[in-house]
């Protein structure tokens, strides 16, 4: 025997998870009831335009009363109104959302488009601070009765129909429970009505102040705007925060509605928080400004409003997350970004290179995350050149390159630190690119796996036969036959004395330079990356080669020096100083450094 039937589910298993789920902030239903009181205003608007309704030119507003004594919060429209059929239809029966029916019914005709509501719970939001919640409305039909709806929160209502008001709208009146009593405070009210519904296009008024006196500019055409009118909207959007650099307006039709303004700002030192930075709202309604998952974390380093009508206001981050639309909107916005800074660097490059400092996080964050906007935005990415201090794309550094180490990127990160390196860089009229961001270890690795056959290399991290003289011969020193590399070598090692340092000899184009560390590229890498992803320090210095320069005068005089002792102390400071290029000493090495400094300056007595 088989069966097949339905899953029952009534209103009253569902009206409870919906008074206490629905939302996870109970100030929610500050902007639910605004914006159902918007829409009813929009609503008539529209009908009144076409003649479908008899009442025109009226004074629309949204009224919203609080009286702490009888500890009621009353939320007044004059839009368009419900009879008892409509409010059995729309209020009575869960989640019959009116906005969808009104825009199916007057699809594709004039501002259909701009009413907020979509799912038809936001209501229900009442009842999260509401003992009890009553309706009073009059139709825009002023010859229909009015009604009295009233609710405790149960399944049961009471419907009551009234001679007619003969002034149309709706006034909903909530009477607050104990435990929400925080919202008969009218400057707590006044605070999230502004968060939620500052820029509604109804006016909105809380014990007789309109709050909503800020336009939504992201609205209006750009070349409606002038530089101060996007300067004074973000010192409203961000107090107290300096000037930013320049922004993005778009203003989107098609393939969907976007529109919104971002700002570039100068970089803040250690990236601050992410939090706020973006708020994303719906037909000038708020919705959140905590959506660091729902859209790329990079785009985050900017600040500024994004509003789609498409996103519904009373749905969880998670499920934005997860829409489709929302990673069509995302991918757009990157795309609309990506242009823009193509087009100020083909427009004006010198800007661009001013701007480049405070972008180059954010470009490098976004390219690391996104292969789009990696692939829109490589050619335009900038690295400060050794050779005159200027600018160049990664383009520009190889094809000017080509010739003499072909694909091989030389890099430097710490101008202090490889000094001596970079001088010797200097001397061969050779050149390297500077990359001492805190993102460029990671950015080096992305761009060799994204750029075929491209390889990056710091320039204390090998010796290339750029910087070599193969050309030299040694020379023969002794009866045994050794050379001078071999006796260098052997001299070098015993002043060490490591078995984890190893001595390499080498006629180096350069003879100022005694000697260098050197710390192979991957191996350096992968100490590095060992410390960022676990946090402990490490020694990068532990083990490595020390490169002595066979040519170097100083290295000439104790290879020929008569006592092997000031031999081998001559030979460990040489090496000392090479490693101060890398790292400051500290306790005993500090102390025995300047103990065999002050025995090497009694030579000279």
């Amino acid at each position: 025997m088989s069966e097949k039937g339905k899953i029952s589910v009534t209103a009253e298993d569902m009206l409870p998870i919906i008074k206490k789920w629905l939302y996870s902030e109970h100030d929610i239903f500050i902007r639910e009831l605004v914006s159902n009181a918007s829409d009813a205003i929009t609503k008539h608007k529209h009908l009144a335009l076409i003649g479908e309704s008899n009442q025109k030119d009226l004074d629309y507003k949204i009224e919203i009363a609080i009286n702490e004594t009888e500890k009621t919060i009353h939320i007044k429209d004059n839009g368009l109104g419900l009879n008892s059929e409509e409010v059995k239809k729309y209020i009575a029966q869960l989640a019959f959302s009116g906005a969808q029916e009104f825009f199916e019914a007057h699809k594709g005709q004039n501002d259909s488009d701009q009413i907020i509501g979509h799912f038809g719970l936001g209501f229900y939001s009442a009842f999260m601070v509401a003992d009890t919640v009553e309706i009073k409305s009059q139709s825009h039909r002023l010859d229909e009765k009015s009604i009295v709806w009233k609710c405790d929160g149960s399944t049961d209502y009471s419907l009551e129909e009234l001679d007619s008001l003969k002034t149309q709208g709706t006034e909903i009146i909530l009477h607050i429970n104990e435990e929400s009593e925080e919202f008969l405070n009218a400057d707590t009210f006044k605070t999230t009505l502004k968060k939620y519904s500052e820029f509604i296009h109804t006016p909105l008024f809380i014990n007789g102040e309109q709050i909503n006196t800020q336009k939504a500019i992201w609205n209006l055409q750009p070349n409606t705007l002038e530089q101060e009118d996007y300067d004074k909207f973000y010192e409203h959007m961000f107090p107290m925060q300096e000037k930013p650099l320049f922004h993005l307006h778009f203003n989107i039709d098609t393939p969907f509605q976007l529109k919104g303004i971002l700002y570039f700002q100068k970089i803040k030192p250690q990236y601050e928080s992410l939090k706020g930075r973006i708020k994303l709202f719906c037909n000038q309604v708020f919705v959140s400004d905590a959506i660091e998952d729902v859209f790329p974390s990079y785009l985050f380093m900017l600040q500024g409003v994004l509003d789609c009508p498409d996103i519904p206001l009373n749905v969880s981050r998670s499920s934005l997350q997860g829409d489709p639309q929302i990673k069509k909107i995302s991918a757009h916005i990157v795309k609309k970004i990506a242009d823009k800074l193509k087009d100020l660097y083909k427009e004006d490059r010198a800007t661009y290179e001013e701007f480049w400092p405070d972008i180059s996080p954010f470009v490098k964050f976004g390219m690391m995350q996104d292969e789009k906007f990696h692939k829109r935005i490589s050619p335009y990415v900038l690295f400060k050149s050794t050779m005159g201090d200027a600018y160049t794309t990664l383009d520009e550094y190889l094809e000017r390159n080509k010739d003499k180490h072909d694909k091989k990127v030389y890099y430097v990160s710490d101008l202090e630190a490889q000094h001596s390196y970079l001088e010797m860089f200097k001397e061969q009229e050779l050149e390297a690119i500077l990359l001492n961001d805190p993102l460029d270890n990671h950015l080096v690795q992305h761009l060799e796996m994204k750029s075929e056959g491209v390889s990056f290399t710091r320039i204390d991290s090998d010796l290339d036969e750029l910087l070599v003289d193969k050309d030299k011969e040694s020379k023969i020193l002794d009866s045994e036959d050794k050379t001078k590399e071999d006796r260098i070598k052997a001299l070098f090692e015993d002043a060490i004395g490591s078995e984890k340092i190893s001595v390499r000899v080498e006629n180096l184009k350069s003879g100022k330079l005694s000697g260098m560390i050197l710390l192979p590229e991957q191996m350096r890498r992968f100490q590095e990356m060992s410390v960022f992803n676990t946090n402990k320090e490490l020694d990068l210095l532990e083990s490595h080669t020390y490169v002595v320069n066979a040519q170097n005068e100083v290295v000439d005089k104790a290879l020929n020096m008569e006592k092997s002792d000031e031999a081998a102390l001559v030979c460990r400071h040489l090496y000392d100083l090479a490693l101060l290029e890398q790292k400051p000493f500290e306790g005993k090495q500090m102390s025995d450094f300047v103990s065999r400094s002050t025995k090497i300056l009694t030579l000279l007595a």
